[in-house]
């Protein structure tokens, strides 16, 4: 990735932000490097993005970037989008890493996963706690959808996403997954 700049915007979850570059591969122009759910304010949300790629501010995106900001807009609102398309940059990732975004990223909306299901996906049946780790450090949620991947039972399982499983619990919900939620609804554990 040779240049990187954000951008913030409002959805019905709150601000979101999302990230991106030039692409160096041949397959690419560019690539999203980084998505963010919301954060507490907006201010928080540009200090974080600001961070993580370099950039001091935020940018006025592109059009290809204004269309996927359109399509998150939309899904949040409970249109679903499917958003294998967008071009992601997981140079940074480990090779089991890319394995795990990559399978996730084939989970259709309204369906999830467990850990282990997904393990074996990779062909790493035992491998359910490091697709939780690898979940865990996914710099592009949403558009690599690690809230559709759950705990045995349909549980929710860990989010590291600002709001956590609470937001997890939501997507879900706006995706029409059916899952145990109980933790998030306040029904007890």
């Amino acid at each position: 990735m040779r240049h990187s700049a954000f951008w913030i915007f409002e959805t019905p979850l709150g601000c979101c932000g999302i990230a991106w570059g030039e692409a160096l591969g041949p397959n690419a122009a560019w690539a999203v490097t980084r998505f963010q759910l919301p954060e507490a304010t907006a201010g928080r949300m540009e200090a974080r993005l600001s961070l993580l790629t370099g950039a001091g501010k935020a940018a006025e995106p592109p059009s290809h970037i204004c269309e996927i900001v359109q399509r998150v807009d939309k899904h949040l609102r409970g249109d679903v989008r499917d958003f294998r398309d967008v071009p992601v940059d997981l140079a940074g990732a480990g090779v089991f890493a890319q394995q795990v975004y990559e399978a996730a990223r084939q989970i259709p909306a309204g369906k999830t996963l467990s850990y282990a299901e997904l393990a074996a996906v990779v062909g790493q049946p035992a491998a359910a706690r490091a697709v939780g780790r690898a979940l865990g450090a996914n710099p592009i949620p949403l558009i690599i959808p690690c809230h559709r991947v759950v705990g045995a039972g349909g549980k929710p399982g860990g989010f590291s996403a600002p709001g956590g499983r609470a937001t997890k619990a939501r997507l879900l919900v706006i995706e029409g997954a059916a899952v145990n939620l109980c933790l998030e609804l306040g029904a007890g554990s």
